[in-house]
C-alpha cells in the first residue's frame, strides 16, 4: 500500500533481509553504518572528495548540506538552518556533441583531469557505436610529464562505466609506449563492479584498447603530414617513447615505423627529422637496404669510421644515438620491403652499388694482404674473432665490426652498465689496405714492432668505436714508442 515501504538490510557479508515497514513518505533513504576504524568518512571534506572523484559526471545531482560557519567567537549556532548545495557537476563533457563543446572547454577539461597547467597539443573526441559502444576523449600533452620514465606509474586514461569513475590505469587501456596519453573512456558495456582482474580478460576492453590505439596513431599521422612543426614538438617530447612501440605492438608496427624520426648524414644535424619514407625516397637507384649506425652519442655516430665509404659514395646513413635505438632496430628490421642494415655489422656488401671493376680490384687486394691478415690475427690472438681486409674505410686505418647475428658493442656496453652479465662478443678487426699505416705494417719485418703496431691499431679502432681499453697504460707506452721511432 501507499503507506508501506520495503526495508533491505545487510552487513555486507553476502546475505541480507527484506521486510515490509511503515513509510508514509515517498522516495528512498540509504543509511550506512561505518566500521569503527572508518571515521574519516564522517568528515564532510572527505565525502565531497569521494563524490568529486567517482561521481562527478553522473547525470543526477548529488546534494549535501553546506558546512556550518562558526561565528566570531568560533562557536557554531545550532539554530541556523544549513542550506543544501550540489556537490557534483552532474554533466560529462565527453557525452556532449563536438558542436556543443568549445575549444576552451576542451582545454580546461584537459587541465582538470591531467593536473597539467599547459594546454594540450591536440585531442580527439569520438563516439563509437556498434558491437562495442563507448565514448573517448583522448589528449596528447604538449610537454612530457615528469614521471614519463617511471615504470610504476599507473595514471593515464580514466575508465568510466555509465559516467561512474572506475579506475585510472594506463596499462589496461593503452600500451606502455602511449603512456603519456590523457583522457577518458566511458562505456555502457561493462558492469559497474568491474575489477582489474575482469579487465585483463575482457574482450570489450581489448576492443576499446585496439581502436583507441589506432585512433591515436591516426591522429599522429595526420599531425606529421599536415602540421610538421607541431609534430616536431611532439617528437622532441615523446619520440623516445614512441620508439618502444615496434617491439611492443606488432600489429601496429608499420604505422609506428612511419611515425619514427631519425638523425641522418643527409642533414648532419642532431635533430631527429628524417622519416623512413624520406630515406627511401632518396635512396640511390640500385640501393636495396636502409643503412644505419648506433652509437652512444650523436657525435660518435656522425664521426664513426664505419661511415667513410658511404660518405664517399653519397649513400645516406641514419644516425641512431638514443639508448632505445638498440631495441628498436632489433624489432624494426625492414620498411617498405627494404631491410635495415647496420653499417657496423657483418661484411660490407653494397650489392649493385659496387661495379664489377671495383669488386675485382677488391678481390685482388684481399689476396695481396693475406699474409698481413694472418700475422695480425696471430698477434692479436683471443682478442678478436677474425681479422680481414675491408673496403668500408677511406681515411681510417682500421675498425671493429661484429657478425650480423652478434650483439652490437654499443648494446653490450649498455647492458653491462645496467649491471647485467653479458658474454663478451669478440669483434672482427678490419684493416684498410690503402692506408699508409697498414701498408707500412705489411712491410714491417721486426716481429716485436709488428706486434706493437698491430696492438696500437686495434686499440685505436676500439676507441673510435666507443669502447674502453682494458690496459690504457700499455697503449700509451706503445704509442709513445711509435712516435719516438717515427721522429728519428
Amino acid at each position: 500500500t501507499s503507506e508501506h515501504g520495503v526495508e533491505w538490510q545487510s552487513e555486507g557479508k553476502g546475505d541480507f533481509t527484506i521486510e515490509t515497514i511503515d513509510k508514509p513518505t515517498r522516495g528512498t533513504e540509504i543509511i550506512l553504518h561505518l566500521r569503527e576504524d572508518q571515521d574519516e568518512f564522517l568528515n564532510s571534506w572527505r565525502l565531497r572528495n569521494c563524490i568529486t572523484k567517482y561521481s562527478d559526471h553522473i547525470n543526477l545531482p548529488i546534494i549535501m548540506q553546506k558546512d556550518p560557519v562558526p561565528n566570531e567567537e568560533g562557536e557554531i549556532d545550532e539554530s541556523v538552518v544549513l542550506e543544501d548545495e550540489t556537490v557534483n557537476k552532474a554533466t560529462a563533457l565527453w557525452t556532449l556533441s563536438k558542436s556543443e563543446v568549445s575549444e576552451e572547454d576542451y582545454k580546461e577539461f584537459y587541465k582538470q583531469i591531467s593536473h597539467d597547467f599547459q594546454d594540450p597539443l591536440t585531442w580527439s573526441h569520438n563516439k563509437v557505436e556498434g558491437k562495442t559502444e563507448y565514448t573517448s576523449l583522448l589528449y596528447i600533452p604538449s610537454k612530457a610529464p615528469f614521471d614519463l620514465w617511471d615504470r610504476e606509474r599507473t595514471h593515464g586514461l580514466k575508465l568510466y562505466v555509465k559516467r561512474v569513475f572506475i579506475m585510472e590505469d594506463a596499462d589496461q587501456l593503452m600500451p606502455r609506449y602511449l603512456r603519456f596519453i590523457r583522457g577518458v573512456i566511458d562505456t555502457n558495456d561493462l558492469p559497474l563492479n568491474v575489477s582489474r582482474e575482469i579487465l585483463q580478460g575482457s574482450k570489450t576492453i581489448d576492443s576499446i584498447r585496439a581502436a583507441s590505439v589506432k585512433k591515436v596513431l591516426s591522429e599522429l599521422s595526420k599531425m606529421a603530414k599536415n602540421k610538421p612543426e607541431q609534430y616536431a614538438t611532439f617528437w622532441t617530447e615523446f619520440g623516445q617513447v614512441i620508439k618502444e612501440g615496434p617491439g611492443e605492438d606488432f600489429a601496429n608496427k608499420d604505422a609506428l615505423a612511419k611515425l619514427i624520426r631519425f638523425s641522418s648524414t643527409e642533414t648532419g644535424k642532431e635533430e631527429q627529422t628524417v622519416s623512413l619514407e624520406d630515406y627511401v625516397s632518396r635512396m640511390q637507384e640500385k640501393q636495396d637496404k636502409i643503412y644505419y649506425i648506433t652509437a652512444e652519442s650523436f657525435a660518435a655516430a656522425k664521426n664513426s669510421p664505419h661511415l667513410e665509404v658511404f660518405t664517399k659514395k653519397g649513400i645516406e646513413v641514419l644516425l641512431l644515438a638514443d639508448r632505445v635505438d638498440e631495441w628498436l632496430t632489433n624489432s624494426l628490421t625492414e620498411f617498405d620491403g627494404k631491410q635495415l642494415q647496420s653499417v657496423a655489422k657483418g661484411d660490407l656488401d653494397l650489392g649493385e652499388l659496387d661495379n664489377e671493376e671495383e669488386k675485382k680490384a677488391q678481390e685482388e687486394t684481399d689476396k695481396n694482404f693475406e699474409d698481413l691478415v694472418s700475422r695480425v690475427k696471430e698477434n692479436l690472438g683471443e682478442q678478436v674473432k677474425d681479422v680481414r681486409i675491408t673496403h668500408r674505410l677511406t681515411d681510417s686505418p682500421a675498425c671493429l665490426v661484429v657478425d650480423d647475428a652478434d650483439m652490437s658493442a654499443n648494446l653490450e656496453r649498455m647492458l653491462k652498465a645496467a649491471g647485467q652479465e653479458v658474454g663478451g662478443t669478440k669483434p672482427i678487426f678490419e684493416l684498410n689496405p690503402e692506408h699508409p699505416m697498414v701498408v707500412r705494417l705489411k712491410d714491417e719485418k721486426d716481429d716485436a714492432r709488428f706486434a706493437d703496431w698491430s696492438s696500437i691499431l686495434f686499440d685505436q679502432a676500439t676507441l673510435a668505436e666507443g669502447g674502453q681499453l682494458e690496459d690504457p697504460a700499455s697503449y700509451v707506452k706503445r704509442l709513445n714508442e711509435l712516435l719516438l721511432t717515427l721522429s728519428k
